[in-house]
This record gives C-alpha cells, structure tokens and sequence, in this order.
C-alpha cells in the first residue's frame, strides 16, 4: 500500500522540504469537511463544540477504516484525509453520518466533499503526503501542492458535495474523547498561527520561509509544544463529559451516557492524582505519551502551529511574516488566546496509539484564519 510504504520522518522542520513528500496515486480520493458558521459558533463560545465536531470526522474515518493506515489532518473547525478509490463509498458514509449526528446533535452544519486526485490535477494543484512521527506510537499526514486547500475552497462552493444520510443515522464515534482540562499558556500566549503560500510561489522557496519560521521559535520548550510534559490534569467533573456522551452514547439516552462518562472520569482523577498503576495501566506514563502524541504543529498546504510563546517571540514572527507577506511569499493569519485546548481519539488506554490534536482554546485556527479573509 502507498501509504503505508512511505518513511516516517522524525525531525518536523525536515517536512519543510517539498522533496521529501509523494504524490498521492491518481486512483485515490481527497475527503474534506468544514463546520457552517463556525466563527458564530465561536462567538457564541461553542468551539469545544467545533473542534469536537472537526475531530468526529478523523474518528468517523479511522473507526470505518478497521486499522488500515491513511493520511488525515485536523484543522480545527474541519479535517481532511484521503483514501485509495476502493474505499471512496465507505468514506463517503462515514462523512454523511457525521454530517447527521452533527446536525441532530448540536444544530450545526458540517459541509462534506469528496474529490478525485485526477480532478485535482487537472484543476492545476497537487496533493503531496509526508508522514511526521511524533512518538513511538503514532505519526501524523502532512500535506503539500494545494490540492486540499483547493478541495475545501470547491466544497465551500457545493461542489461534488456527498448526499445526506438517513435522520437518525449514527457515525462509530469509538474513541472519541475530550477529558482533559484546557492548557494554561506558561509563557504568557498560546498562539495559533497558518502561514500559507501566494499563488505562484514554489515549495522550495515557501520551504525556507517555514523553516525560518522554525527557527524563530526553537528557543522556547520543545519548539513551544503547549502540553507540559507530565503535569496534564483531567479535573472533575471533565470539562468535555456533555460533549462525549453525544459522541459515544449510541442509543443510549445523553444522559445516562454522561454518568458513566462521570464514572469514569472520577476514576480516572484518582489514578492521575495518586499515579497508581493498576491492572496493567501506569497514569504517569499514559499522561507523558499524551503530550509526546499532541498534534501542535503541521504542514497543510502551509504551516499550522499552536505554540505556547512570550510576546518577544510573536512579536519576531509579525515582523518576519509581514515581510514576507510584502514580498508576496506568503499570507498568514495569527490569533492569541490564554489556553489551548486538546480533543483525543483514544482506541485504548493500554497501548500508546492514542491521538490528541491540540488547538487555541479561544478561537484558535479558525480565528486566525479568519485574519487571512480579512486581511
């Protein structure tokens, strides 16, 4: 299989290199999603509820796939990912049911779309994958050529959009968790920062903008990774508990779903506070995988970073990225908050394949996108 035959890199800023990334094979599909009136959500202080809604669609697609490898990445108010054309039809279903339990659970609109990589090319833009390992128990897609962002731009257009599924129709959503507490910034912000190439512009040349960029940021902790390494608190009751009976809760009344999700999460506080192991679980293990894991920083037909850094360090980004926006490089988009968040996929708390993607608690990449609109 394609996907899985391609090295996993362990150094981030080598994904900086357009070199290093394969086209995908012109037989495969490009799946896309975007929350309607996410910025409204936002305002509304629903974006536990977006990115909850962002990850369904990664989780939908991993829990269809039985344990086949394939590219996806997380944007926060949307995802994407791709999959060879033999299971186009269950991806399809699996972003449907998304779209219905979305709509029926939370009253928000999910936009879907999927997209041959022929159509793609042929439209003049390309969908190159990487895969980044950030620990021994998981990797990350990363993503080049434009395909994407332009698949997103012509499912926002409502074209070649997916039929609706059946009311009533349930995505598997095992797995799908948001119990940890938001992540205070130790350095003063968390920012979420998208750095895009213009038009025109090579992977080579918007290689070595990222790296400087890269670079601008190598002197706080791990790159500004905002997970602490062992400190991560679950708290009680969990912040996301009414969040993850609707995702988990099946037939089940939300409810009745929500106290065993109370049930749990008490012992679970208990487990993280005492670190005792117990039946073959080590908590203090479990909450350093967790941080090794975190999704904070991606290329995704650009560079995607929730960092936790001081106000020297934004202000050296603005005056790089201005630059190089005035030179026609590049548009980016920054917005700052005092939290991150994380949203997870956790298959099983046994093993260290569980997946947590991490995104400003405030607004996050869907603010600082919106900076690009209007900038």
């Amino acid at each position: 299989m394609f996907y899985e035959s391609l090295p996993q890199r362990v150094t981030f800023s080598d994904m900086a290199r357009p070199e290093l990334y394969d086209p995908l094979p012109k037989d495969w599909v490009v799946g896309t999603s975007d929350i309607m009136g996410s910025t409204a959500a936002i305002a509304d202080g629903k974006y536990k509820i977006v990115n909850m809604i962002g990850a369904a669609v990664i989780s939908a697609q991993i829990n269809a796939a039985g344990g086949r490898a394939f590219p996806y990445i997380f944007g926060g108010d949307g995802a994407a990912f791709a999959h060879p054309q033999e299971f186009a039809e269950e991806a399809r279903a699996a972003l449907a049911a998304v779209q219905v339990w979305a709509r029926e659970e939370f009253d928000m609109g999910l936009r879907i779309g999927l997209f041959s990589v022929a159509d793609i090319r042929a439209a003049g833009r390309e969908v190159r994958v990487a895969r980044y390992r950030v620990s021994d128990g998981i990797d990350y897609a990363m993503f080049t050529g434009g395909g994407v962002l332009w698949a997103e731009a012509q499912m926002k257009a409502g074209v070649d959009t997916i039929p609706a599924a059946a009311p009533g129709t349930q995505p598997d959503l095992t797995g799908l968790s948001c119990r940890w507490n938001h992540i205070k910034s130790r350095n003063g912000t968390i920012l979420s920062l998208l750095v895009q190439p213009q038009d025109g512009v090579s992977g080579a040349v918007f290689g070595e903008l990222a790296q400087a960029v890269l670079q601008a940021v190598r002197h706080l902790d791990r790159g500004g990774h905002p997970a602490p390494n062992e400190s991560l608190s679950t708290g009680w009751p969990p912040p996301g508990a009414t969040l993850e009976a609707h995702a988990s809760r099946g037939d089940m009344p939300v409810a009745k779903r929500k106290r065993q999700i109370l049930f749990e999460a008490a012992i679970a506080w208990v487990l993280f506070k005492t670190k005792i192991k117990v039946r073959g679980f080590d908590p203090a293990h479990y909450q350093r995988a967790v941080g090794g894991n975190a999704d904070f920083r991606k290329f995704d037909d650009g560079l995607k970073m929730t960092i936790d850094c001081d106000t020297d360090t934004i202000a050296a980004l603005a005056e790089l990225l201005e630059k190089a926006e005035a030179a026609g490089t590049i548009r980016f988009g920054m917005h700052t908050q005092d939290e991150a968040m994380m949203t997870c996929i956790v298959p099983s708390i046994m093993e260290d394949n569980h997946i947590h993607f991490i995104d400003g608690a405030a607004g996050g990449y869907t603010q600082a996108a919106l900076s690009i609109k209007s900038g």
